[in-house]
């Protein structure tokens, strides 16, 4: 999987192989710009909505805390 965007694949389409790289790439932080890195993290942040059972074991790099507005 190199550097899926949403624009380019269907989250629909995206396999348990694809999140753990996707993961991964987060994980070590090694991006040659912060924006390259932000992309991945929408990108990610985009499974975990739409596909939560594939994101679920990297829930810890998303930062989502859930709280009550009311």
């Amino acid at each position: 999987m190199a550097s899926l965007t949403m624009s380019k694949q269907d989250i629909s389409a995206y396999t348990a192989a694809d999140v753990a790289e996707l993961a991964a790439r987060l994980e070590r932080d090694d991006y040659t710009n912060p924006f390259a890195a932000l992309d991945d993290w929408h990108l990610l942040r985009a499974i975990a909505f739409q596909r939560p059972e594939l994101a679920e074991a990297y829930c810890h790099l998303l930062d989502i805390e859930a709280y009550d507005e009311s």
